[in-house]
């Protein structure tokens, strides 16, 4: 099932990004450049918050941050760009969930919810994950989940999540 506004003008979206390999904040720097040449407009980003491994433990601590951007793609185009991001930071996908050097979900397209077979939107683990939320509620506090009808602020303050979050000193959004 797709529902999807007109696309007659360009689609707010929000992206989580994150890395555990490499240089981390460098990493994350580069795909925000490959996502504005991939026609995507970075309208607002968090700050880089250090996070805990979550469903596979054994590997680096992450750095994570969300992304407001603006964009003409639709949604499996879009996916298919964020792929080719990834790809283009040497993303293997190896060991499911494991140690990676780039990772962009599709957490929102606009207010469209998508189950297909490659792509569910929302993100279908957004809400469960401080990882996302932290740095999501750093831009957008007052976001609606379209499924949950909870802002991201609540669905933060509500999260059973107890994986360790920190915002990077001197990051700035």
């Amino acid at each position: 099932m797709v529902t999807i506004p007109d696309m007659a003008q360009a689609t707010t979206i929000y992206l989580s990004l994150g890395s555990n390999v490499g240089d981390r904040a460098a990493q994350i720097a580069r795909a925000v450049e490959l996502l504005a040449a991939a026609g995507l407009r970075v309208a607002r980003q968090s700050a880089l918050y250090a996070t805990e491994p979550v469903d596979f433990s054994p590997q680096s601590w992450f750095l994570n941050c969300v992304l407001e951007a603006e964009t003409e793609l639709m949604p499996r185009q879009l996916l298919r760009a964020l792929q080719e991001v990834e790809r283009s930071l040497g993303r293997r996908r190896m060991v499911r969930r494991g140690p990676r050097t780039m990772d962009i979900d599709l957490l929102l397209y606009g207010t469209s919810v998508v189950h297909a077979a490659d792509l569910e939107v929302p993100h279908p683990r957004m809400h469960l994950r401080r990882f996302v939320l932290a740095p999501l509620v750093e831009i957008a506090p007052t976001l609606m989940h379209p499924v949950l009808g909870r802002t991201a602020a609540e669905l933060l303050a509500g999260l059973e999540d107890a994986s360790v979050v920190r915002r990077e000193e001197g990051s700035s959004a």
